[in-house]
């Protein structure tokens, strides 16, 4: 596997306050990597510093394809193949399920690519097309997290970042949610999960991250996180 993202030192600040300090990890192509960590941990940030949406008062993100991405724009950071599912969906509520799709290919010129980006989405979850003409604030909340998701995927990511994809959910779709994940990176796009499901998260990725108070704390393979003594303790409840 190559390496596609790589951080390094990265600290973030709010005003005088750090919410990420000397944070350095590393993706690999093909990979399910996951951050877990308690609430206020900087998962988050992690997530929309990556996204151009913060700016790191100090460190680097290096995308393989596009150098450092640290100070780009957010927009440029979606043309070099990075999109970013934030927490709480965050769908236009007004706005139907294929527009909410066609919004998610803004920047795609040919109109082929999109539309096969949009049987994309609705072959992977086919609740969409069946509300293809619905707005996208009378879905269920699981029904609006696949179309999040479905969005992101419309630009044909190579990193795909999700953040809390189970939050609010169903057990039962939160189930169907993660297989969708395992599909997605069985196609060929590398995933970067937050997620406070620390059991679900650890099942499906291929490497992990332990992030508290804004440090990474800990790293190993997923499977072994699982029945590593402090993360069950701390993360999956003993």
């Amino acid at each position: 596997m190559r390496m596609l993202l790589t951080i390094s030192n990265l600290e973030v600040c709010y005003g005088v306050i750090s919410a990420l300090q000397d944070v350095s990890l590393h993706i690999e192509r093909g990979e399910i990597v996951t951050l877990i960590g308690a609430n206020g941990a900087g998962k988050t940030t992690l997530l929309r510093t990556i996204s151009g949406l913060l700016r790191p008062s100090r460190g680097t993100i290096e995308l393989d394809c596009a150098g450092r991405i640290d100070s780009l724009p957010a927009h440029e950071i979606v043309s070099h193949g990075v999109c970013h599912v934030p927490e709480g969906r965050q769908v236009f509520a007004n706005l139907t399920v294929r527009e909410n799709l066609i919004l998610g290919a803004y920047q795609e010129k040919s109109k082929e690519k999109m539309r096969a980006g949009m049987a994309r989405a609705f072959e992977l979850f086919p609740v969409l097309a069946e509300r293809r003409e619905q707005r996208a604030g009378t879905l269920s909340g699981g029904e609006q997290q696949m179309l999040a998701i479905g969005r992101a995927l419309m630009s044909s990511p190579k990193l795909l970042l999700l953040d809390e994809p189970s939050l609010g959910l169903a057990p039962l779709i939160v189930r169907k949610i993660f297989q969708i994940i395992r599909d997605i990176n069985a196609a060929g796009t590398t995933i970067f999960l937050v997620e406070q499901n620390a059991h679900m998260a650890l099942s499906v990725a291929t490497r992990a991250y332990v992030l508290q108070s804004g440090r990474v704390i800990k790293t190993d393979d997923a499977k072994k996180l699982l029945e590593d003594p402090d993360v069950k303790k701390a993360y999956l409840g003993g």
